[in-house]
């Protein structure tokens, strides 16, 4: 390429001089439960997407019963970058949904600073084994509750009731379309993290 064609790439793709400090996200929950749409929502640089179109070979293998209109999914990752304030930026990792591409969670988690496990509300028992893998891996996570047009309506007490996390693990709602809700369940996230970190100083991972 000619030198004279090069244009800088836009302000948002570099990070902010102030930042001190990065951490590493986990966004997992089952498939079709909006992860690739709030890494979307959520990123300031184009988002990284290895989306494959589903085919017949799918057929049996991949759960599309609460999505039958789904025609890709998530095969290996979504990447995204958020600055969260002047000194923290985080990387935000999308985890594919389907159960074929599990064994991929490992790598992924891998230096993961913590997870947002996020749910649907039309079907909350699929978060379960979610959680469960997340808390084998050994990395803290909130809950958020992706709130679908035609899910039912729950108020955060019931859904912490349902979910029955650890009484310290926030659980919290957001649209995954929505910066701001996406925004507070992050924080949320962060904080938690913070406050881990500090019962578990000693561990090198558990730090922001």
């Amino acid at each position: 390429m000619d030198s004279a064609d090069w244009t800088p790439p836009p302000e948002s793709a570099y990070v902010a001089p102030t930042v001190r400090r990065s951490a590493k996200i986990l966004v997992v929950g089952p498939a079709g439960v909006g992860k690739t749409t709030f890494v979307d929502t959520m990123s300031e640089i184009t988002p990284l997407h290895t989306e494959e179109s589903l085919t017949s070979a799918s057929e049996g293998v991949d759960d599309l019963r609460h999505t039958p209109a789904k025609t890709r999914t998530t095969v290996a990752l979504d990447f995204g970058r958020r600055t969260l304030n002047d000194q923290l930026v985080l990387y935000l990792f999308g985890t594919p949904g389907q159960q074929r591409f599990a064994y991929l969670w490992q790598t992924l988690a891998r230096n993961a600073l913590g997870a947002l496990v996020l749910a649907d509300a039309r079907r909350l028992a699929d978060s379960f084994e979610v959680m469960d893998r997340v808390e084998e891996m050994g990395v803290p996570y909130a809950i958020a509750v992706n709130a679908f047009d035609a899910a039912p309506s729950y108020q955060v007490e019931e859904l912490r009731e349902a979910l029955d996390p650890e009484p310290s693990t926030p659980v919290g709602i957001c649209d995954a379309r929505d910066p701001a809700s996406c925004t507070r369940v992050l924080i949320d996230l962060v904080e938690h993290l913070l406050t881990s970190s500090g019962r578990h100083a000693a561990h090198p991972t558990a730090r922001l």
